[in-house]
């Protein structure tokens, strides 16, 4: 199976930086669509950012100028730096993956896949 697992998330101070990392393992056949979501307690899940396999990246407006979102297809990674943290941008993490995995001889499936987050808190 493929699976995700996120790390960087931490505590920082307003104006701060933290990077996230998301790594991929297990028998990806193509990664067409990374993305970053985020979610705080009673709201739904938001799509904070996504990079897609022809090198196009889509925002939410509020991170827009502040997040940048990177995808390294030789390591299976995915990147989120992200900066000017602000405390409205506390929430927990999750890396998504949306692609095709082998799942046999000359066999993909596509698959849908989510981290398991990781919590970035900004405040003083």
């Amino acid at each position: 199976q493929v699976q995700l697992v996120e790390s960087g998330g931490g505590s920082v101070q307003p104006g701060g930086s933290l990077r996230l990392l998301c790594e991929a393992s297990g028998p990806i056949h193509m990664i067409n669509r990374w993305g970053w979501y985020r979610q705080t307690p009673g709201k739904q899940r938001e799509l904070v950012a996504v990079a897609g396999s022809g090198g196009t990246t889509n925002y939410v407006d509020s991170v827009k100028g502040r997040f940048t979102i990177s995808r390294d297809d030789a390591k299976n990674t995915v990147t989120l730096q992200m900066n000017s943290l602000e405390p409205e941008d506390t929430a927990v993490y999750y890396c998504n993956l949306v692609g095709w995995m082998i799942s046999g001889p000359n066999r993909q499936r596509n698959i849908d896949v989510w981290g398991q987050g990781t919590v970035v808190t900004v405040a003083s």
